[in-house]
């Protein structure tokens, strides 16, 4: 006949749990975090190609070209310039909603200085990213040597 082994009694484990203030310094982070995300993805999108700069009347122009020449292409040119179609409606699409960066600036110099302190991130990051000199001063985030 088998003998069963029998089991020592479980541990209890102390529950973890996070003070106020430690919670309350994680939805700030968050928060911060969010606010230069947006910041940088506006000043990202923004910047457009070297060259010739794009407006909308020159791409519907383009778009126009294209409608011409889909009567008459073969299939697989058509299937091509379809999809150029597509991609000339989504970036003057994009033209024409603007992104109004002074709502996001506000924010960005209100929480940079505590974002970039708090994160490591210097002032020569920042700029690498596009973020204007005057801006980071008015966040009060320093230029530091390395």
């Amino acid at each position: 006949m088998a003998t069963t082994a029998k089991k020592a009694p479980a541990k209890k484990v102390a529950k973890r749990t996070m003070s106020e203030d430690h919670k309350a310094k994680l939805a700030q982070g968050r928060s911060e975090s969010r606010v230069v995300s947006r910041y940088l993805d506006a000043i990202a999108a923004g910047k457009g190609r070297r060259g010739r700069k794009r407006t909308p009347e020159s791409i519907s122009m383009q778009i126009t070209r294209i409608d011409k020449e889909l009567d008459s292409a073969a299939p697989i040119r058509k299937l091509e310039l379809t999809q150029k179609r597509f991609d000339l409606v989504a970036e003057r699409d994009r033209l024409a909603t603007r992104v109004d960066l002074t709502g996001m600036e506000k924010e960005f110099v209100r929480i940079a200085k505590s974002y970039a302190k708090r994160n490591g991130i210097s002032y020569s990051a920042f700029r690498e990213l596009g973020v204007s000199a005057e801006v980071l001063k008015r966040a009060g985030v320093a230029r530091t040597r390395a």
